[in-house]
């Protein structure tokens, strides 16, 4: 309905442009707290005796008080008493702006590439009062040569040490309920969403579902890949060429969509440092049974960053009547003992048996599982812990700790408060839910979670859910499936850099992206929900941050220091290298300076370091409105260092930008590259095909974004085969295509077949710089070995 082309259509496309991008100019609600280091402000830990305006949350600690009392001395020994009388509170004044918690705003530095003022921004009408009363300490506040040639008159000095919104100026600031009453807390969007920003630490992994360290003061971080490799990382996130662990002949696993089966955990013994032992938990296929096996390594004697591939040792197998519902799940509790969470075997509605796996305490599967490997060198390799709640039951295992669990997929024990440590201990489970519910539980010992009579709160099986002896317990909180289809379990945040986010257990959900959290009321010991959202505007508009991720939430995980991360991927297979690992950050409250430091132990490596090149970018950042101006972060992302933040265009070009996103016409009738690029691909295209052209074809409901691939080679339109098509094939399609990058790479012909064009490109590998497909390895033009129902199709996007 954009395109039409009578003249009163122009005028209304151009009044629609308009009110579009003045949305953009509209100050935001909040404003963006930041201090001059260009990180959050943060409450500080000893009272401050000088700038006592900030002494409860700002950009000061007492050193930094201290040394700003001192420049006010130096400043003010310069006068009589008089002149310390007038002058005294001005000069305090403007000295202390740099501790207040919007310190960023008053010197116009939350842009990172640009100089930072040597004054803030005064109020026009305490500006003037200040410039009749004490003009003469203006040199001894500032020797910025661009204020030397204003001082001495008070329109151009006022104007210069101005602000251009009123509202953002020393005093006004303060007294602005609207723009202060919500700093220090975690900043909300219109619709009570909290906004938190991610920092990028990690890419290029094949399906990342499980980042642990292992508590030796080294602060690495190990990351497992679903194919059966463990990498290391340092704390610069340099990762090491040689993987720490590689079984991959080992794993069973396979290149399908959402296949469930592989590497699926890995935890290290809590004396680690002193045993080298550590315990993965893993898929195997024997025959033609498929198995999960728990088995120990031990890191090698003469590298610690390597394990010692011989030492391996089976601690459990357990067999898998169906490929899916395989648990994974491996961790050490307070009590130094192993837990072991398996699923309930596979299949819909857990099929086995009168009551399934989960209700059958005989069966291993469907449980949680606990076990003591401690001194096992000699005799068993576990022993059973004596206080186990089933150890006498005879129609039970031993191993039994817990039961009534369908398919926990991530758990993590909480380190307690880092002052009372009240709930230290607890375990908090993601199970995934059947087709209804998804929940989340704390696990205790000897309780049944209710599966298969439960899912959530709700009855599954109404004779098992109706039976008085079933005694289940109910989740924490349960969500129904319009919210996410498959939970993946969390964390609580225990860790000191982000106050806030204390007591807080962060998780997500693995199908819709969802980012959620639960905190506890302390007065009626329920849990409360809070939506989790990435910042928006300038919430995120920090050095290093970015305020978007890939959808499929796979796993999450802590460092040493207790920060919090997850991982997630834009295509879920465990061949496709689009996994990120992303640290969580709240940009609206840091720790104090110097708090949160500590001393790795030196990490001996034998193997070369591949330094850490982020590719993920800050999307839709603007800045404050005195910038009116938008910022898109454009690929690809290299161009742009992360420390610095990205140069806005002109206001003529982003106007061009935003319309060639939208696709649609200038005034003048001029149609945005994109659009133009879309006329192209169609079969009635005016311009002849040249080798290499592609367009997009669906035998359903035509959409310009998506379809299945087509290329024109040497005089005839034909097909790309699905053979080894991946998201960075994909994304060279879709910027040939006119799009930035591309959602998906779809296969198995998504969006229909063609059996009248002939195929003419087959196992195409790009590596995501080339400029057409043509440039990427294939097997050659007309050679292959697929079919129709194997043809590649893509969606593509520019967000």
């Amino acid at each position: 309905m954009w395109h039409t082309c009578d003249s009163p259509g122009r005028v209304r496309h151009a009044l629609f442009i308009w009110v579009f991008l003045s949305g953009f100019w509209i100050p935001p609600a909040q404003l963006h707290p930041q201090c001059l280091d260009f990180k959050p402000p943060f409450r500080p830990p000893e009272a401050l005796t000088f700038c006592v305006l900030y002494k409860d949350f700002g950009c000061c600690d007492s050193a930094k008080d201290q040394e700003l009392m001192s420049k006010f001395y130096r400043i003010m020994d310069n006068f009589d008493h008089n002149g310390y009388e007038n002058c005294a509170s001005y000069v305090q004044n403007i000295i202390c702006q740099e501790c207040s918690p919007l310190a960023a705003h008053l010197y116009d530095a939350e842009d990172a590439s640009t100089p930072v003022r040597s004054l803030p921004g005064l109020c026009g009408d305490y500006c003037s009062e200040f410039w009749l009363k004490c003009r003469s300490t203006i040199p001894l506040l500032t020797e910025d040569i661009h204020i030397a040639k204003v001082e001495q008159d008070q329109g151009h000095f006022c104007n210069y040490v101005g602000l251009e919104d009123a509202d953002y100026c020393f005093p006004n600031l303060l007294n602005n309920e609207q723009l202060t009453r919500n700093l220090g807390h975690v900043s909300r969007n219109s619709e009570g969403c909290l906004q938190l920003c991610l920092e990028e630490v990690a890419n290029g992994l094949r399906n990342p579902l499980a980042m642990v360290h292992a508590n030796d003061g080294t602060h690495r971080f190990f990351v497992a890949e679903q194919v059966g490799l463990v990498w290391v990382y340092l704390p610069d996130r340099s990762k090491l060429e040689k993987p720490f662990l590689n079984i991959t002949q080992a794993v069973l696993t396979s290149p399908w969509e959402g296949d469930e089966r592989g590497f699926l955990g890995i935890a290290f013994h809590p004396k680690y440092k002193y045993n080298r032992k550590l315990y993965v938990y893993y898929s195997i296929q024997v025959g033609l049974d498929e198995r999960i096996r728990i088995s120990e390594f031990r890191a090698s004697a003469s590298d610690m960053n390597t394990v010692d591939h011989g030492s391996e040792r089976i601690i459990l197998e357990i067999d898998e009547p169906a490929s899916n519902h395989n648990g994974g799940q491996l961790l050490f509790a307070v009590d130094g003992y192993l837990y072991i969470f398996t699923g309930d075997g596979g299949m819909a509605g857990d099929p086995f048996g009168k009551y399934g796996n989960a209700q059958n305490k005989s069966a291993l599967l469907g449980k949680v599982l606990r076990v003591d490997v401690n001194n096992n060198d000699r005799g068993p390799l576990y022993r059973i812990p004596p206080d186990n709640p089933f150890m006498h039951d005879q129609g039970a295992r031993p191993e039994v700790y817990a039961y009534g669990v369908r398919n926990m997929w991530r758990c993590s024990v909480d380190r307690g408060d880092p002052l009372t440590k009240e709930g230290k201990g607890r375990i908090f489970c993601g199970d995934v839910g059947q087709n209804k519910f998804e929940e989340v539980d704390i696990i205790e010992k000897g309780r049944n979670y209710g599966w298969r009579a439960k899912e959530g709160f709700s009855c599954y099986d109404k004779n098992l859910c109706a039976n008085s002896s079933l005694n289940d317990v109910l989740p924490i909180y349960a969500y129904p499936h319009k919210m996410g289809k498959s939970v993946t379990g969390g964390y609580v945040y225990r860790g000191c850099e982000y106050p806030n986010l204390n007591g807080m257990y962060i998780f997500g959900d693995f199908m819709s992206g969802r980012m959620m959290a639960l905190q506890e009321n302390r007065q009626t010991r329920q849990w409360d929900y809070h939506e989790i959202c990435m910042g928006k505007g300038q919430t995120c508009l920090f050095p290093g941050l970015i305020n978007n991720y890939h959808q499929y939430i796979i796993s999450f995980g802590e460092d040493e220091a207790g920060e919090l991360y997850f991982m997630s991927t834009s295509f879920p297979t465990a061949t496709s290298p689009s996994g990120v690992v992303y640290k969580v950050v709240d940009p609206s409250r840091r720790a104090p300076p110097r708090q949160c430091n500590y001393n790795p132990l030196p990490v001996r490596t034998k193997s070369n370091l591949i330094p850490f090149q982020p590719k993920e970018i800050l999307i839709e950042a603007e800045l404050s409105p005195k910038h009116p101006k938008l910022v898109r972060a454009r690929e690809p992302a290299q161009a742009l260092p992360r420390a610095v933040a990205p140069s806005a265009v002109s206001s003529t070009d982003w106007l061009q930008e935003l319309m060639n996103m939208l696709g649609v016409q200038d005034a003048k009738g001029d149609t945005s590259p994109a659009q133009t690029q879309q006329k192209k691909d169609k079969h009635d295209s005016v311009a002849p095909p040249q080798n290499g052209d592609l367009r997009l074809a669906a035998d359903a409901e035509v959409q310009p974004d998506r379809g299945r691939v087509e290329i024109y080679i040497g005089g005839e339109w034909g097909m790309v085969c699905d053979d080894l098509w991946d998201e960075r094939s994909a994304g060279v399609a879709c910027r040939q295509l006119g799009y930035s990058r591309a959602l998906k790479a779809s296969k198995q012909a998504e969006f229909g077949q063609d059996g009248s064009l002939r195929v003419l490109l087959d196992d195409v590998q790009c590596q995501g710089t080339e400029r057409t497909l043509l440039d990427c390895q294939h097997a050659g033009i007309g050679i292959h070995n697929c079919a129709h129902y194997e043809s590649a199709g893509v969606i593509c996007g520019n967000a």
